[in-house]
């Protein structure tokens, strides 16, 4: 049999073939996506799950003159392999490469960045009213999941849309999961109709859709057929999918969580590789398993999470203590809100949100939590860089965007232990909301489970002493900042201080260094703009103090992919460009 994947350079070469060579060429594709994430890693899942839906999409309509968006990009690998970066798709989440999710900049064929859920009927009918308003004759879908439909902007979109008569057509890809199984109302509402047992008013016919399924996404001719039809329909369109998550590989269908994005495994068996286990616990087991330990001790303390109850490690809390413990779905804005509410009645919440995912309540932050002074515990996972993911998830602009917040703590802990003990100390009763934010991945403790000790609010601590210069780290880099001052040339002089709150300040602390050390370097995986350095650098201003003040972090700029270790060293925050600076400035 011919091989057909390697022939398609483009849509175009795909709409020559033959529609009963489309399955072939779905089975070549799902081959490809495995023998490929088998060894670079990435998401796997989601992208085997809408193999069939996405060549159907680019047979049936001209790409990229038809605008196509996914939403969530995670599930977009078979749209980049089909569309011109097949050659290029081993390089993809590394230095250099492919980004993990679309991107304008790097296809035509890539409408819309997508990197977050629940934008892509929002942007794509800003498209279909702009098509509009020049005259155009174009199509624009929205391919959405169960999981990001039932995200508060997906609603607004939908609102919108269906008051317009715009040429718009939402796909929902519905496969009952997201990262996790999908959670609430809806999805039992989704559920019902699957089954055929949901007897009320369809909700999306409600709206004013043209609503059509649903059908199996993976009968590809049927798939087509559909396309076609509504194709010729005007005004906004809703196709109803279902797929399975995983498609095509057994151990990917029956663990979908473990497989969305599953590490290294065997492409010929699905087995996963084992990675040498780390000596060291994640910082979000940490938090998960605190969380439970303290839970137990404080009958007011419940748990929130928007969508990422496995990847924050609230599942441990879901499972031991359920009805104190919420996933609410892709709703980053009601999480916030909802944890207000609790506080005011006494309630302590923990709202745990990747930072990068929290920027989408910064409203609710504001207004609901901050303003009125509510206890809200916030814990952002997923602080600083977090590799492969790319400029989309790095959480590298909370320490900026919250400390403008009026009435709101924030917190780095440096290690296990401190985030362990700022946990304790925020549910003991704190009269602010606080943020603490942590980092992806493994720590550097072994035995961090210690009895807990309660943290002073806004005071930092010396971690070595010295007489020439002073090192200023907020959070977990701390280790690099330690491991540079160990190996530069007089060690000695160095001076190391972990601030620990960016707010408040411990200006008490602050003035014996700037009046002890002419020099001062601040260190965080933060943006420079607005971050730990520039506190700082207000202080001293606001002090008259002149000392030499240089500022390490982020810069001003969108970091792209690559493993976390190759980007600090790309940005100047692993210990050897440290020590670098270190001993220039000695």
């Amino acid at each position: 049999m011919q091989k057909l994947l390697h022939t398609i350079n483009s849509p175009k070469e795909l709409r020559l073939l033959k529609t009963k060579d489309l399955p072939q060429l779905a089975q070549e594709l799902r081959e490809f996506i495995i023998n490929i994430v088998a060894t670079k890693e990435g998401h796997l899942g989601a992208s085997l799950g809408v193999v069939e839906l996405t060549i159907a999409l680019h047979y049936v309509f001209n790409t990229p003159e038809d605008q196509l968006i996914w939403d969530v990009g995670h599930q977009a690998y078979g749209h980049k392999i089909l569309t011109g970066r097949r050659d290029n798709f081993h390089t993809n989440r590394q230095v250099g490469g492919l980004s993990g999710f679309p991107k304008r900049s790097e296809s035509s064929y890539d409408a819309f960045g997508v990197g977050h859920a629940s934008t892509s009927i929002s942007a794509a009918l800003g498209m279909a009213i702009a098509s509009q308003l020049k005259g155009e004759n174009k199509h624009h879908i929205a391919v959405i999941g169960d999981a990001s439909i039932a995200g508060g902007m997906a609603f607004e979109g939908l609102n919108h849309a269906g008051v317009t008569d715009a040429n718009l057509l939402v796909v929902l890809n519905d496969n009952a999961i997201g990262i996790d199984p999908s959670v609430g109302a809806l999805k039992q509402y989704l559920t019902n109709v699957k089954k055929g047992t949901q007897k009320r008013n369809n909700i999306i016919k409600a709206l004013n859709f043209d609503y059509s399924g649903p059908i199996d996404g993976h009968d590809i001719e049927a798939i087509i057929s559909e396309l076609k039809r509504l194709k010729n329909v005007k005004g906004p369109k809703f196709l109803h999918v279902i797929t399975t998550k995983g498609k095509g590989l057994k151990q990917a269908e029956e663990d979908q969580v473990k497989y969305h994005a599953p590490g290294k495994f065997n492409a010929s068996t699905g087995d996963l590789i084992s990675k040498t286990k780390s000596e060291f616990t994640k910082y979000q087991d940490v938090f998960g398993l605190t969380l439970v330990e303290l839970s137990k001790q404080n009958k007011n303390i419940v748990g929130i999470t928007p969508a990422m109850p496995t990847g924050s490690s609230l599942k441990y809390m879901m499972d031991e203590i359920p009805d104190r413990a919420f996933d609410v779905g892709i709703a980053e804005q009601h999480a916030v809100t909802l944890a207000a509410g609790m506080a005011t009645q006494g309630l302590v919440p923990f709202c745990n949100i990747y930072s990068t995912f929290l920027q989408r309540a910064y409203d609710q932050i504001i207004h609901d939590v901050a303003l009125q002074k509510l206890p809200v515990i916030f814990c952002l996972d997923r602080a600083g860089l977090v590799g492969e993911d790319g400029a989309t998830h790095h959480g590298v602009f909370d320490l900026s965007y919250l400390r403008c917040i009026p009435n709101l703590i924030i917190f780095a802990p440096r290690n296990e232990i401190e985030l362990r003990n700022i946990m304790y100390t925020a549910q003991l009763g704190l009269d602010l909301p606080i943020a603490i934010r942590y980092p992806r991945g493994s720590g550097i403790t072994i035995d961090w489970k210690q009895p807990f000790e309660k943290i002073e609010i806004g005071k930092g601590v010396m971690l070595t002493n010295g007489h020439t210069l002073a090192v200023l780290s907020i959070g977990t880099i701390a280790k690099n900042s330690t491991e540079a001052i160990t190996n530069c040339s007089n060690p000695e002089a160095m001076a190391h201080f972990d601030m620990r709150f960016v707010k408040p300040l411990d200006e008490a602390l602050l003035h014996t260094i700037f009046k002890k050390f002419s020099t001062i370097i601040t260190v965080e995986d933060n943006v420079l703009n607005g971050g730990f350095g520039s506190a700082i650098l207000e202080f001293a201003s606001k002090n008259k103090y002149t000392n030499s003040v240089n500022t390490l972090g982020i810069p001003d700029t969108f970091i792209e992919q690559g493993s976390i270790a190759e980007l600090q060293q790309s940005v100047g925050l692993d210990a050897e460009n440290l020590r670098v600076v270190f001993n220039k400035a000695l």
